[in-house]
């Protein structure tokens, strides 16, 4: 069940704390890869400030919102490395309930790049390859799990991509990917971005 901030005040409070001052809530994600300085610099550092002062029950009552919410949620996640979330972020994206989130919970499970991060990744690219009506992020967690196995090894998008596997699949049938190239390299350029700019801000593993 997706909780309207304007059902209680403590979620609109939230909202209005942390999700949409500045439109906040729209500029994470690629956004913020075209932000010139000192403009990105002040965004994330107002970013890990919020980060280290939200409370985790008030993270999970984010990631009970809409998109924009859950949004910004998973990057306070990613920010403040509150790993305690990783699981709740694997059963957001493995329910893909909204649009315009994946992203976010691709890039805070990449950022904190554990095995169990990577089991998590590939679960959603275990049920989704297999749904090629469905354009969902299917490009974007390929490309966090890769992120992943360059830096731990492993190899475990390999499985997926070998030649008649279900990448491979994917991308044949898959309508809205018909005589595309391969989107996992700009998929990867981008995670690593995203993440290289985590942990720059980010509070010290």
């Amino acid at each position: 069940m997706i909780r309207n901030p304007h059902d209680d005040a403590e979620s609109l409070a939230l909202l209005r704390r942390y999700v949409t001052p500045g439109r906040r809530y729209l500029k994470l994600g690629g956004g913020l890869l075209r932000m010139q300085s000192p403009e990105g610099d002040r965004f994330m550092r107002s970013l890990r400030a919020d980060a280290g002062l939200i409370a985790a029950d008030e993270i999970a009552k984010l990631l009970e919102g809409g998109w924009r919410e859950r949004r910004t949620a998973a990057w306070l996640v990613a920010v403040s490395r509150r790993t305690e979330f990783r699981e709740r972020l694997g059963e957001l994206l493995l329910a893909s309930e909204v649009c315009c989130v994946g992203l976010a919970y691709s890039v805070a499970l990449a950022s904190s790049g554990t095995p169990r991060d990577a089991d998590l990744l590939a679960a959603y690219l275990d049920r989704y390859l297999r749904r090629p009506d469905l354009g969902y992020d299917q490009t974007v967690v390929m490309g966090a799990l890769q992120f992943i196995d360059l830096n731990l090894g492993g190899g475990r998008a390999a499985r997926f991509r070998q030649p008649g596997g279900l990448w491979q699949q994917w991308l044949q049938d898959a309508p809205h990917m018909q005589d595309a190239l391969d989107p996992t390299p700009s998929s990867l350029s981008l995670i690593r971005r995203l993440c290289a700019l985590i942990d720059e801000y980010a509070e010290p593993r």
